[in-house]
């Protein structure tokens, strides 16, 4: 096969959309746009950019791809069903974040400068001008299967996409209901039609369940608050997460006669922490409970109706609620686990679980990996007024003090043997105990501590540099 030589970055691949692109080339693209939808095609990531093989090893951008194959689709009739398949095929193969860009640079070309009047951005940081029906338009131009493919790539953007990819969801759902609010409507009854209907919908005589991947929310009514309507709770919540198209960020909408909440004050009292809070009393379904929070807890995924301060990751209530139940090493296991995942520059809400979990259990052998987790899970944990007195004996300063020994185990591989990496974790942790009286040696701790337990509050804070002459260092 004679092509030319390769024109895209460092060689690496073929560029497809300059009007003087050889006749191969492109023929050799749509062979790779046939070769995405029957399987055969090939996607390579060991180089930057990702790119896509056809089955004669010819690569291209899969945006360009995408941008090829929706440019030659007709407008009036649009292939809705074909368009969808095709999308789906390669977001499978290289990932949405390779095709969502390409995706709505087309609906806002061909849908949103077509339909509507663009006004101007509310301000700056705002991602989308405000639009309106555009006042010749009338209504047999409007191609419904066009719409709904604007649905689609809505859809996509709450279930493959980032937290943050909501807004585009709203903006693109807000053109489609400008012109045919019932296809809307249709969304937010039934979801994406993807979900299986008894997933999509249940009902037994001790709730009523739905999920609704198009707006990523899951709704529960308890008719009671007993064990078994709590384990089907639980049992849905987790067939629901293990769909492969449900999205990552989600609500829970919990409604049950029982309003109690977990023993963690300032938590909010929504939904959620109602429901973990009953299904926490029934020891049978902490395995349950357990499952559950694995599913759900993700990186940089919120539960999208707990905002500001209260945003949390998904699973986090489960969390709480196992957390103060014991110190069984599996339970300390998932409390970890969960602190890891936090987002230190967003998540605060752990710090609320901490204090309400050394108030309960105090500074332990087996507690203190959660407080060096907790540690690092945010930019910076404040104490409870409590601690100071609570860490005032024995078994709590030799526990703090053996675990002085081991911060390398709380750090990334990389900064193992950093001494200024363990330097700051454990100024960061004394700070989390003591708060602004851990600073400068310690000197105001140390002097305030019982005589026969100053020489281990020395050990403490012992080699540990101060603020300032950290800054110097650096």
């Amino acid at each position: 096969m004679n092509l030319p030589k390769r024109d895209g970055l460092h060689g690496r691949y073929y560029l497809i959309h300059k009007p003087d692109t050889a006749p191969e080339v492109l023929a050799e693209a749509d062979l790779c746009i046939m070769d995405v939808l029957d399987g055969t095609a090939r996607e390579n990531r060991s180089g930057y950019p990702t790119v896509v093989r056809n089955h004669n090893g010819t690569p291209f951008l899969p945006s360009q791809l995408l941008e090829r194959y929706l440019s030659r689709q007709p407008l009036k009739g649009f292939p809705y069903d074909d368009a969808v398949a095709f999308c789906d095929a390669l977001r499978r193969l290289v990932g949405w974040n390779e095709i969502d860009h390409t995706l709505d640079k087309y609906i806002e070309k061909y849908v949103q400068k077509r339909y509507f009047v663009e006004g101007e951005k509310d301000n700056y940081f705002s991602c989308y001008p405000p639009c309106t029906v555009a006042p010749e338009l009338c209504p047999e131009d409007v191609d419904e299967s066009l719409l709904r493919f604007v649905c689609y790539a809505a859809v996509c953007h709450t279930v493959y996409g980032i937290s943050c990819e909501s807004v585009t969801t709203k903006h693109l759902l807000g053109l489609v209901s400008q012109l045919r609010p019932d296809i809307v409507k249709e969304l937010k009854n039934n979801g994406s039609g993807k979900l299986p209907p008894d997933i999509q919908k249940r009902k037994t005589k001790h709730m009523t369940a739905s999920a609704n991947d198009a707006f990523a929310v899951v709704r529960i009514t308890a008719r009671d608050c007993s064990e078994g309507c709590c384990a089907e709770a639980l049992e849905y919540l987790c067939v629901v997460l293990e769909q492969p198209d449900f999205p990552r960020s989600y609500s829970v909408e919990f409604r049950g006669p029982e309003k109690i909440y977990l023993p963690v004050p300032g938590l909010p009292k929504k939904g959620v922490n109602q429901f973990f809070a009953c299904a926490v009393r029934y020891p049978r379904l902490h395995g349950l409970i357990e499952q559950y929070a694995r599913l759900a807890m993700r990186e940089d995924e919120w539960y999208n109706n707990l905002n500001d301060e209260y945003c949390a990751m998904p699973g986090t209530f489960a969390v709480f609620a196992l957390g103060m139940e014991g110190l069984e090493p599996k339970r300390l296991r998932l409390v970890c686990d969960y602190l890891d995942l936090c987002d230190d520059e967003h998540s605060s809400l752990q710090e609320k679980f901490i204090h309400a979990f050394f108030k309960k259990f105090g500074f332990l052998r087996q507690t203190m990996p959660v407080l060096l987790h907790g540690v690092r899970s945010m930019q910076s944990l404040s104490p409870a007024k409590e601690f100071g007195s609570l860490i005032a004996n024995d078994e709590s300063l030799d526990a703090l003090l053996e675990i002085k020994s081991r911060l390398a185990d709380y750090l990334p591989e990389e900064d193992e043997d950093d001494e200024e990496a363990k330097d700051f974790l454990w100024r960061d942790t004394l700070w989390a105990i003591w708060g602004k009286a851990s600073e400068n040696g310690g000197g105001k701790v140390v002097k305030a501590a019982p005589d026969e337990l100053k020489e281990k509050y020395r050990q403490v804070f012992k080699t540990v540099r101060s603020k300032k002459e950290m800054d110097k260092a650096q």
